[in-house]
Parts: C-alpha cells; structure tokens; sequence
C-alpha cells in the first residue's frame, strides 16, 4: 500500500466561497507515512458522480480516503454511493443508533428520525469512532484496497485520522517515508529561475521538483520518497545544495515563512523600526506587513497617499517636484520614502508609486512601480515594468518587490 486518492465530498466545495483545507490534513498525514497522494477531486453532493469517482479511483489506487457527505440528510450521499460502487448494501447498525442517540441525549436533545441513517454501515465495514460528532467514519476492505470514509467538519475529521487511521496504516504500510524541502525565491521571474535550476533538478526522478510561481514570490518544492528518513534527507541535501548555489541570496526562506515574516524576524533582531508610504498599492504593503503577529514590535505606521495633494500634504513631496516628474517617478518615490522617513523617526521607509493600469493617468507604461527604501544610509530607489494589465498582480507584484528590497539592506 503506498499510493492514496482523495475525494472529497459536497457541493458547497464546489462555489467560490468554501476551501477544502481537509485535503491538505489528509495529504500531509499520508505523506509523514511514507504515502503518496495521486489525485484529489472534489464531488458534488450527487449519488451517481460520486458511485462513478469511487469506483475508478477503487481501481487505481491502494487507498481511497472520502471526506464528508456522512451527514442524516438527504444531500448526504457518501455511504450510499460508496456502497454502491463497490456492490454492496448497506446494514443498520442499532448499537451505533444507540451511540448518536447517547450523545443527542448528552447534550439535552433529542435524536430525530433522520439520524437513523447515519448509522448505516456499509456492508462489512468497520466502524470508526466519533467523539466529537455524530457520524462514524468507515473503514473498508475492498480486494486488497482500502476505502475510508471519514466526517467532514476539519474537527471531527482530524481526530479521528489520528486517532483511528494513523494506527491502522502504521501496521500495514511497508518501510517509507517523504520527506520535503521548500526554497522561497523574490526577485526572479519563473522562466528565468526554472532555466537556471533544471540543469540540475532533471538528473533526478527522487526527489520530485516542483516550482510554483506567484505574482513576485516563487516556490520550489523538493520531494524524496525513501525507505527511511535518513535517505530521503541525504537525497534532498544532494539536489537542494547545488540549487541553493544557483539561486543565492535570491532565496529568502528555507522554512515555508512568507517575505513579510522573513523581514518582521530580521527587524526585530536589529531592534529596528519600518513605516511605509503607499500609492499605487493602496495600503496593501502595510496589509501584509501587519499580517503578521507581533508587527507591532518594528512597525511605525504608514502614509496612504495616493492623490498628488496627499502627497503634498503628508509627505511633505513638493508640488513642483510632482509636476515636473508626474507622481510616477524616481524623484517622487524618493521623496515619499523620505518624507515617511522624518515624519515617523522609523529606521527604514518604503514607498511606492506606480501605473497599476490598465489606463495611464501620467503618460508612464502600465505596470511601472518606483520603488524606495529609505534608510541610515540614505534613499534607494528601484524602477520595475511589472507585467500590465492586471491591477492586482502589478500590485501584489510591486509589494513584494518592495519586501525584497528591505530584505536584501537588511541581511
């Protein structure tokens, strides 16, 4: 048994309002267990889509791991299209009804009717305890594959993981383990890094490489699978060393943390302090900056100035200066920076001013950001031609942009 499929369960996975974050427990735990996950779907609240996944994903794979759908209603169609898939019928259980009505009774209510139909197993089914909800999941034997069906409240789910399936996996699986290492790269577009890096990382099937690219922060992502923990560190050491190499300074995080982590620690060792002026990005870097818990330790505060009068009158930027260079400029993200600066007393400021685009209201391309860092040693500034077009990229861009500029004075 090395190789695991997830399904998981519910139309309301399927709107733009609801993450399935139980696949991400699932696939994490399988994977400190030495298993591989191969596919995740997500399915709707309907009996023959579902019958149909479980019954190719049965066929593919040692373990199918479905999450949610256990529910007493009439939308909860789990059980009975995994019974089906793998022609089987399902078997109340009256001493699991006796269980779901103990804990109604617990809690001073009373077990309605509908509930009933959680304690259908399917036939030959084991069933997993739920200490902390109504439904029991399922364990199934099926051919020599595995089928488990689990509750969909992250809660009751991860519980029950840990306590019922861990054990049960730990006793049949073979001696394997993945391993990963993460590198965060700023500064570099995907093309770029991936022509740097594949030299390298294409010699090797184990570990996998992966490299996943965000507007201004990348992320590769190695993968051993070994029979032992010690196997699966010297593979990753082996590969992960000729691309630090590569990259350099350019990475920023060896550990998963985000930029704005990264600079808050580097901050606070130095005792220093960091205010912002923003225009194009609308306050977005001080969002991010203060994301993070304890912010307040370095961060001052910060100026939204995205008029040119606001300029003027918070920052001290000289109207003239404005006028001659327009607001998207060096001169006038230099100011800015400074002016943030004198006003807070804090150690560094960053500024930005940019085109997000897709009009230009100075002349300037879209997607060009000025960028400034000032600082003890004086004012820095940074021109970027992001790519236009999209306003939210060009400033979740320009923001990062900014972070990596802080990082790299502040190493």
């Amino acid at each position: 048994m090395r190789d695991a499929e997830i399904i998981a369960v519910g139309s309301e996975l399927l709107t733009a309002d609801k993450v399935d974050t139980n696949s991400l427990f699932v696939t994490d735990q399988l994977n400190m267990l030495g298993m591989e996950v191969r596919r995740k779907s997500v399915v709707g609240d309907d009996r023959a889509l579902l019958t149909d996944a479980v019954r190719e994903a049965i066929a593919r794979v040692d373990l199918v791991i479905l999450t949610g759908g256990l529910g007493p209603t009439e939308d909860d169609v789990t059980r009975d299209a995994v019974a089906s898939a793998l022609g089987r019928t399902l078997v109340f259980r009256q001493d699991l009804c006796d269980q779901i009505e103990e804990r109604f009774r617990r809690f001073n209510r009373k077990m309605v009717e509908i509930n009933r139909r959680q304690a259908f197993l399917v036939e030959g089914a084991d069933p997993l305890p739920n200490q902390r909800g109504t439904a029991p999941g399922q364990w199934i034997e099926h051919d020599g594959r595995v089928a488990v069906l689990l509750p969909g409240p992250p809660s009751e789910l991860k519980a029950m993981f840990t306590e019922h399936i861990v054990p049960r996996l730990t006793a049949r699986l073979p001696a394997s383990v993945i391993r990963t290492r993460f590198y965060r790269v700023a500064g570099m577009p995907e093309s770029d890094l991936d022509q740097l890096i594949a030299p390298v990382y294409t010699k090797y099937q184990n570990p996998v490489t992966t490299i996943l690219a965000g507007a201004g922060d990348i992320q590769i992502h190695l993968r051993a699978r070994c029979d032992s923990e010690e196997d699966a560190l010297r593979l990753l050491a082996e590969l992960g060393g000729p691309i630090e190499e590569l990259v350099g300074d350019r990475i920023y995080s060896t550990t998963g943390d985000a930029l704005e982590v990264v600079i808050g620690k580097r901050l606070r060792e130095r005792n220093a302090t960091l205010a912002v002026a923003e225009s194009i990005t609308g306050g977005m870097l001080a969002e991010r900056i203060t994301s993070v818990s304890g912010a307040s330790d370095y961060f001052v505060g910060g100026f939204l100035s995205y008029t040119n009068a606001m300029k003027t009158a918070l920052l001290g930027v000289d109207a003239e200066l404005i006028a001659k260079h327009t607001a998207v400029s060096e001169e006038v993200a230099v100011a800015m920076a400074a002016g943030a600066r004198e006003r807070t007393g804090a150690t560094y400021a960053l500024s930005i001013t940019g085109e997000a685009g897709p009009e230009s209201a100075t002349g300037s391309p879209p997607g060009v950001v000025f960028i400034a860092l000032a600082g003890p040693d004086g004012v820095e500034p940074r021109r970027f031609q992001f790519p236009g077009g999209d306003r939210d990229r060009v400033r979740r861009f320009a923001t990062g942009a900014a972070l990596d500029l802080l990082r790299r004075k502040i190493k």
